[in-house]
């Protein structure tokens, strides 16, 4: 497991808008990611969000660009793939992979990537804070997202002629 190093602390985010977009598939395990992602929030002082879920982890990419351009400060996006004897567990992985990716950069809204790519439940119930779990993905994409949008925050506060 690669938990190690990951960051567990929230960071001083009040008063920012955050969009939180979840998947529906694998409904015991996204509960999880939600529970982590929402106490992340509230530990980071966050009490504006708003809050949409679409069918599956594809139609993620979607939603977030649509949050990403309503104002929000940061986007979260809580998915699950776990593999299958088909390659549509690739397709899927890349088109979010890359679909979160480009709406981050493009917008220049952060996106916390809390998606699960696992081999069998197994390994996602262990990455999803449930009981016994020894990760919770859902929070660390949440302070993921809210610690680049604190830090862009202040970039913005820096005069231009100083900038990189």
């Amino acid at each position: 497991m690669s938990g190690a190093g990951a960051p567990h602390t929230a960071v001083e985010a009040q008063g920012l808008l955050v969009g939180l977009a979840s998947a529906s598939w694998h409904p015991a395990i996204m509960d999880g990611l939600l529970d982590g992602a929402r106490r992340a929030l509230a530990d980071s002082g966050v009490t504006d969000v708003v809050e949409v879920q679409v069918p599956g982890t594809f139609e993620l990419p979607v939603a977030a660009a649509r949050l990403a351009g309503t104002g929000v400060d940061a986007v979260i996006a809580l998915g699950v793939v776990i593999q299958g004897q088909t390659p549509h567990f690739d397709y899927i992985c890349q088109g979010a992979t890359a679909g979160l990716t480009e709406v981050a950069v493009r917008s220049g809204v952060p996106v916390g990537f809390g998606v699960l790519t696992c081999d069998n439940e197994g390994q996602a119930r262990d990455r999803a804070g449930l009981d016994g779990s020894r990760e919770n993905k859902g929070y660390e994409a949440a302070v993921a997202a809210l610690t680049t949008a604190v830090a862009l925050r202040r970039l913005a506060a820096v005069p231009t002629s100083l900038a990189p």
